[in-house]
């Protein structure tokens, strides 16, 4: 997935690159399927707005870093996996990685179980890995994964065949957790990130499937800020897009809406098989990305 660029006028969370979440992941460990990768990208190397490289300093140590994940089906996170990061200095950075669980990985804050303290962040071409028991950490930057024709999506999808993410970098958190931590249901998983603020946390970032900030330009901040618990609020906006750029008929438009539903803005994973359920370049995703260039040319 991507959700690169989330901040007002495809720029960052309160202008720090450090906080833009920009890809989520998970899979089943390639030849042990006993084992689950879940992975969270945050912090593009390059901005668009406005454009340049961004900091080098990988993560921000004001920051809270959050995998959440709902085992029951009811939109509300019954694990959390929570990262924090030390302040980067003389060219380094550690890490520090808590797992809550019931109504504390349902509320908000940096506490939980301890599983990992003092990792290093890598920030090199070598990849540091930090295990504790049957878990394995990284934390580092590493080529991003996304693709686009930035151009081209700013021009109505007149492609250049310029692939603008080719050669640069995000920075990657990455989980490698026996199966069985994460129950025997099917699971549903976001991602977000959360700063200091008003005596607590204030939540900045999150999201899971593409593109869910683009497609809400007028609800964005409500949908950054939101529990994917409430994301019913925004089918009528996804429907509006489908039906105005995409060229799909109201009663086509409000079919897509229903079939949503409440999963609008979460990722699925099965129990035996995990995958992620995305829009590809269907129809329906070719709307949306029509619907990100009438926006970027605003």
């Amino acid at each position: 997935m991507s959700h690169h660029y989330s901040g007002p006028d495809f720029g960052f969370p309160q202008g720090d690159a450090r906080l833009d979440f920009t890809d989520l992941y998970a899979f089943p460990k390639p030849g042990d399927a006993r084992k689950s990768i879940l992975i969270k990208n945050v912090h593009p190397s390059t901005g668009e707005n406005p454009p340049g490289p961004t900091t080098s300093e990988p993560f921000a140590p004001e920051a809270l870093y959050e995998l959440k994940i709902d085992t029951d089906g009811d939109a509300i996170a019954d694990i959390a996996y929570r990262v924090r990061f030390s302040a980067f200095e003389r060219g380094a950075q550690t890490a520090i990685l808590h797992r809550a669980d019931g109504a504390q990985a349902e509320g908000t804050g940096d506490t939980g179980r301890l599983i990992i303290d003092g990792a290093p962040v890598s920030l090199e071409r070598e990849s540091r890995v930090t295990e504790a028991a049957d878990i394995r950490f990284f934390a580092g930057w590493r080529s991003d994964p996304f693709f686009c024709d930035v151009e081209g999506a700013k021009n109505n999808l007149q492609f250049t065949g310029y692939d603008f993410f080719a050669d640069k970098d995000v920075c990657s958190i990455g989980l490698e957790v026996p199966k069985t931590a994460l129950g025997t249901k099917e699971l549903r998983l976001w991602a977000r990130t959360l700063t200091p603020g008003g005596g607590g946390w204030i939540q900045v970032e999150r999201g899971a499937r593409p593109a869910q900030a683009v497609i809400l330009v007028e609800e964005k901040d409500a949908y950054l800020a939101g529990e994917p618990a409430d994301d019913a609020r925004f089918l009528a906006a996804f429907a509006h897009a489908l039906e105005h750029t995409g060229r799909y008929t109201p009663a086509e438009a409000k079919r897509w809406r229903g079939h949503c539903s409440q999963m609008f803005c979460l990722m699925t994973l099965r129990a035996r098989h995990l995958f992620l359920i995305t829009a590809g370049y269907s129809p329906t995703m070719r709307s949306i990305l029509l619907f990100a260039s009438s926006q970027m040319e605003r």
